[in-house]
């Protein structure tokens, strides 16, 4: 329940806890050190900027993103796979675009005021609806924009 938990917490422990995840060593060795980072340089709360969010071990560009928008209610666009299928199938970036180019493209498509909220509905639409493998086209209101249109 508390940071310190993670970070006083044996690495096989957490493992044990997030193993259903990919990657869960990782993210387990990263976890318990960025939550060991938080209290001894942060009294155990998570920081509100982008820069020591970043500085944080196993803490990029994406989960600052998310931490921003969800947790601090600050406008950010995070990219995810779902994301940058979903940008790149409607023309908001390109087929071979990088991450930060699919998020800096989108974000000046859409408003500021509607990042928090756009994230999540790129998400949704690309893990429901316009998936990668089996994308619904035939329902889709936005196939004529559609960069990779299947019957």
């Amino acid at each position: 329940p508390k940071v310190s938990d993670f970070a006083n917490a044996s690495l096989e422990e957490l493992q044990d806890q997030i193993k259903v995840i990919g990657l869960y060593r990782n993210k387990a060795k990263n976890l318990k050190a960025m939550a060991q980072e938080l209290v001894e340089n942060y009294q155990g709360e998570v920081p509100c900027t982008r820069k020591e969010l970043e500085s944080l071990p196993g803490v990029g560009r994406k989960t600052t993103n998310v931490v921003l928008s969800v947790g601090f209610n600050v406008p950010a666009f995070a990219v995810d796979t779902h994301v940058e299928r979903i940008s790149k199938r409607l023309g908001f970036a390109k087929k071979d675009d990088t991450v930060q180019d699919v998020e800096r493209k989108v974000c000046r498509s859409i408003e500021r005021s509607r990042w928090n909220k756009a994230h999540h509905q790129f998400i949704f639409f690309g893990r429901y609806f316009c998936k990668a493998q089996n994308p619904n086209c035939k329902e889709c209101h936005l196939y004529d924009m559609c960069k990779e249109k299947r019957k």
